[in-house]
């Protein structure tokens, strides 16, 4: 049965909430003045990555350069996925893929689409808004709309082959393996979507950093980066060549997004005077690699030519222990072989096509872009 309020009850509680609206205002336009009021130039050495007290809408003078570099080098990687012609992937899948390779590209396909919106919640929502300097969130901003566009990439390469659009994106509902990478990720994202939560406290700052560690180290450093590996494969022996050179502009810009992660996470290590908890990565690490191990077994069940599981996860921990050695930690991985050494090569964005065979914006882009890996 439905309770409806009389006419005192409605006017308590809107007397009520009157009360509450305005002492609310007065605390804002208290805040709002005692901010206007605090005229002192920005210094540069007074920001912070997180739990500054300086304006945030002050962008110079810089205390992070290189994050404004990120900003920059990012937008000579500019493209759509509508500057590649897709036409030759068409027919390859319709006449040259076999059934193996068939599941591996729309597999691959099928994580992506629903990893690349997970980077983009948690830029967004849980990491850009915690950030103090506006440099950060500048290139955090990019980040974004990056992670938007892969996105956009995926659903071009599923629309240009006319695969089924809801098939494809439920397998990670549905597929255990993939599944449960999202899982993981999730339940990392979960942890500091909070909006009461504090990183002026120890706990909750760890809990952030450990956060945008996995994200960066694990998630787009080595699952992203390894995802791609077996679409450049085929790329490699002449096949679905449009989405190998979609997915070679994405590689770019997901490196970034690791290393300015990683970035980030040495400085809030060092200004806050925490450490990471290594049993805690040791734990990160390992649940990684069982995660890629299964996804690769489902991925792979038999090779194709130049791709095996043993491959794919070798090359894993290869670039995990790369990532390590990013932020000065140790190996988690020691002696791990690189699988793949034609990858680094392979995922590199070339430039000598016929001038009428691509658009202007090819010569305008990532041609003089510098990254780290």
């Amino acid at each position: 049965m439905v309770n409806f309020w009389d006419d005192q009850e409605i006017e308590s509680k809107f007397s009520t909430a009157t009360v509450e609206k305005q002492v609310s205002l007065e605390h804002s336009a208290e805040a709002l003045q005692k901010r206007a009021s605090n005229v002192d130039p920005v210094r540069a050495e007074d920001k912070r990555v997180v739990n500054g007290a300086t304006d945030i809408n002050q962008l110079a003078p810089f205390k992070y350069p290189w994050a404004w570099n990120y900003f920059l080098n990012a937008n000579k990687n500019h493209w759509t996925p509508l500057d590649v012609n897709m036409t030759q992937d068409i027919q390859d899948y319709q006449h040259k893929l076999t059934p193996a390779e068939k599941h591996v590209y729309e597999n691959v396909l099928s994580y992506l689409t629903t990893s690349d919106i997970l980077a983009m919640r948690n830029i967004g929502l849980a990491v850009m808004e915690k950030m103090s300097a506006p440099e950060l969130q500048i290139y955090q901003a990019r980040q974004v709309y990056e992670e938007a566009l892969h996105t956009w990439t995926y659903q071009h390469c599923i629309e240009s082959l006319g695969l089924d659009q809801g098939e494809i994106y439920n397998r990670y509902r549905v597929v255990p393996q993939i599944h449960h990478k999202i899982q993981i990720a999730n339940r990392r994202l979960d942890a500091v979507l909070r909006p009461d939560m504090d990183l002026s406290k120890k706990d909750e700052l760890e809990t952030f950093i450990h956060s945008y560690f996995f994200f960066a180290a694990i998630f787009e450093g080595s699952w992203f980066y390894n995802g791609f590996s077996p679409i450049f494969a085929l790329q490699r022996r002449g096949l679905m060549k449009g989405t190998g050179e979609q997915f070679q502009y994405i590689m770019r810009d997901e490196v970034m997004h690791a290393s300015f992660g990683m970035n980030v996470v040495k400085h809030i290590l060092a200004e806050n005077d925490v450490q990471l908890d290594m049993k805690e990565i040791r734990n990160i690490w390992d649940e990684a690699e069982s995660a890629e191990a299964d996804y690769a077994k489902y991925l792979l069940p038999e090779p194709i030519l130049g791709y095996s599981q043993q491959d794919h996860i070798e090359q894993f921990r290869f670039v995990a222990n790369r990532r390590a050695r990013q932020i000065a930690l140790e190996e988690p991985f020691p002696g791990a072989k690189c699988a793949l050494p034609w990858l680094d090569e392979q995922s590199n964005v070339r430039k000598e096509k016929n001038f009428f065979e691509t658009r202007v914006t090819e010569y305008q882009t990532g041609g003089s872009l510098s990254w780290d890996d």
